[in-house]
Parts: C-alpha cells; structure tokens; sequence
C-alpha cells in the first residue's frame, strides 16, 4: 500500500490538474499496488466523484482523509466527522499524523479515541507513530513508538485490529531529505508488529523523504509494506514512478 498525502489538492482546478496528469500513469501501476491518496477536506468531494468516474468502486486507487474528529456528532465547529467522510465515499483516514500531534495537541488518547471511532463507523484508520530526533538521540526511539502504537490500539478486539494500517514515520525524516536506513526502519517496524497480539499480519508503512528512488530498498524489507509518501505525491509522474518502485 501507497498512503499519499495530496496536500497539493487545495483547490478543485488544482485536483483535477494533479488527477488528469496522473491517472493515465497509474494505469500502468502494477494492479497489486493499493494507492490511497489522502487530500485536505475541501477536495475530497471531488477527488471522489472523479475516482469514480474513472474507476468506479473497485479501483486501487481508494480516497483517503488527513483527519477526522473522535465523536461522530457534537457541537464541534469546524471539525468534520467519521459519517462525513463516509457519505462522501471516503474510505481511509490518517490518524495521529506528526502534524496533528506537534501543532494541534493531539495525544495518544485523541488517537486511540479517534481509532476506535473510525473502526466504529466503517473507516480504515492509517495510525501514525514517530518520534523526533531528541527520543532517537536518547536511544529510546523504539520504545517511544512501541508505546505510541499500544496507546492508540489499546481495547480494540483481534477482528478490528485486522482494520488498522500502521504507518511509522520519524519526525526527523519528514521533509528533510534525511532518510532511516532501510534496515534500522525494518527493525522499528518489527518491534511495533509484535509488539502486541494480534499485529502480525497488519499493514506497516513507512514515512519520511521517502523517493522513487528509495522506495523499493524500504518495500524489499520483511516488515515493510508501502509507504506514507508527503512532498513526493506532489508531482504526479514523480508519484507514478514511485508506485511503480515499490511493486
């Protein structure tokens, strides 16, 4: 699996641009490479409509959210809801995003409320966990992710735990162009699959400056899966190339 954050879609001209350009590339996708590509809220709706269009519901291209409230209903301003993203076609959502948890103050309870809720309601939670340079310096990276992943999953049954992706992305990575070794992210990304019951056959992605052109030494790995790709998702035939790579 390709977990990409579109953050490019701002606008609708700008989500059929990016779409125009990129669906004829992913046709040549190998089939068995599932692409969830995660835009801001306001282009969803279209994303959707135009997935459909083109696909219809049983593409490998699926419609992914960048975030989502804890309750399904409230008086909660500008917060959008699991039923929300349901109605619109949305079918996964990250949750606990590096993002979310340093600006906004989310925390390893919002996370857990929010997975709970999104499997409740019939969505796929993408759960991010990582940690900043200062926990890795100290040693203590695997331990900090460890309790990030059992904080987030806590209480949840054998069959729900078959719903969740993990995506293991080190805040230092992001963005940066600094990259985890392949190796030391396989080692990572085996602790946090036994790390508890029930993880074994679970989605592992990982996330941070990942490229075309280092994708497929993460993907060869045991106990990675795919990637959580940000800036690499802006360029739609940079993407393509990636998704191919990973296959």
């Amino acid at each position: 699996m390709l977990t990409a954050e579109v953050l490019a879609l701002t606008t609708n001209a700008e989500t059929h641009a990016f779409m125009d350009r990129f669906l004829p590339l992913a046709a040549a996708i190998p089939q068995n490479v599932e692409i969830v590509l995660c835009a801001p809220f306001t282009s969803l709706l279209t994303l959707g409509a135009i997935l459909f269009q083109r696909q219809g519901t049983e593409g490998h291209i699926k419609l992914g959210a960048q975030n989502m409230h804890w309750l399904p209903s409230g008086a909660f301003t500008g917060e959008i809801s699991a039923p929300m993203l349901l109605e619109i076609g949305v079918r996964y959502v990250i949750l606990g995003h590096s993002e979310r948890r340093q600006y906004f103050g989310e925390t390893d309870e919002d996370v857990r409320r929010k997975t709970r809720t999104a499997l409740e309601s019939g969505l796929l939670p993408i759960v991010a966990v990582g940690e900043p340079l200062a926990v890795r310096d100290k040693g203590r990276h695997v331990e900090h992710v460890v309790a990030q992943t059992r904080a987030a999953l806590s209480g949840l049954s054998a069959e729900a735990l078959n719903k969740v992706t993990i995506a293991y992305e080190p805040i230092w990575a992001i963005g940066t162009g600094k990259n985890c070794d392949a190796g030391d992210a396989n080692d990572i990304m085996h602790a946090i699959r036994t790390c508890m019951g029930g993880l074994e056959d679970v989605p592992v992605l990982y996330g941070g400056s990942v490229k075309p052109d280092n994708i497929a030494a993460y993907t060869a790995q045991p106990d990675i899966d795919g990637g959580l790709v940000g800036g690499a998702s802006l360029d739609p035939q940079g993407f393509a190339a990636l998704a191919t790579a990973a296959a």
